[in-house]
């Protein structure tokens, strides 16, 4: 039986192969990932409206609920997820993003940036509706247990490569980014609020210990400690927009097809903020998509 995304997740055997799936993406320039990802016309008030509309005139209004494949590529496990009314409210009515939503964009980038491309091998996914604070707080063994089970599903990680982790404070909580390195023992944290991860103590506590953990079970060598690093990011101007910032943080790392992030990425906040836009654009074409599926 599906959940609603945000519970304990289902496994479905198989996966499902796209056609479109087989197209080469080269390393990439900032510029060279909005070209690929395809944005609606109009403004951004406009957009929302065309999605409020299609959900008034769809069954979803009245209960029904449309079911997201995604398979064992995307989070290490395959598996459905739910969208719902509540979800694509979030969208035009620009409040804060769920797990439902994250999931639906991290499922979408995967699926027209890296499927079928070496940028599989570079950058994986970590579910956040099994990693979060208050996961971490009633079993945090559990947790870390967890993410070594997802750090084992890609393989040996000798080479560089990354994992992101959205990662949410809890209870409609800030959602924050951290990118995990394996074989350099390099943690990246990026935040649209200031501060850096002492504000999370018991989420670096699990973090470090599934990286050992991992390290231990594959009998790689613990050379040096941890090194957590706070990536200088644009800054958000209000108390919803964090979902966004994280979207966009891995959609940008992504194009720029490196392993090791910059402190500094971002040379300011205008045209970033500008582009958030386009986020919001992607997320409404993939739940029009799922919405008459």
């Amino acid at each position: 039986m599906l959940k609603k995304a945000g519970k304990d997740i289902p496994t479905k055997s198989g996966t499902k192969t796209n056609p479109k799936s087989q197209k080469e993406v080269p390393g990439q320039m900032l510029d060279k990932a909005s070209k690929e990802i395809p944005t609606t016309s109009g403004t951004k008030s406009q957009i929302m409206m065309r999605l409020e509309k299609m959900v008034e005139e769809s069954d979803i209004m009245h209960g029904a609920i449309r079911s997201v494949y995604m398979d064992e590529g995307v989070f290490g496990i395959a598996h459905s997820e739910l969208i719902a009314k509540e979800d694509m409210q979030q969208l035009f009515e620009h409040e804060e993003l769920g797990i439902a939503v994250i999931h639906t964009y991290i499922w979408y980038m995967y699926d027209t940036l890296m499927r079928g491309t070496e940028l599989c091998n570079r950058f994986n996914f970590i579910a956040a509706s099994r990693i979060n604070t208050m996961f971490i707080t009633k079993n945090p063994t559990s947790v870390m247990n967890e993410l070594v089970d997802r750090f084992m599903v890609a393989g040996d990680n000798t080479t560089p490569s990354l994992y992101f982790l959205p990662f949410n404070s809890g209870n409609g909580g800030h959602w924050v980014l951290v990118a995990m390195d394996l074989s350099r023992l390099m943690v990246y944290y990026l935040d649209s609020l200031p501060g850096d991860w002492s504000k999370y103590p018991s989420m670096k506590k699990t973090v470090d210990a599934a990286i050992l953990k991992f390290r231990s079970k594959k009998n790689y060598r613990n050379r040096k400690d941890i090194t957590w690093v706070r990536v200088q990011c644009p800054q958000q101007n209000n108390s919803i927009d964090c979902g966004f910032f994280v979207l966009r943080f891995m959609r940008d790392i992504i194009a720029l097809n490196r392993i090791d992030i910059p402190k500094m990425v971002w040379n300011n906040n205008l045209g970033f903020i500008l582009i958030l836009s386009d986020i919001s654009s992607n997320l409404l074409l993939n739940h029009e998509y799922v919405l008459f599926s």
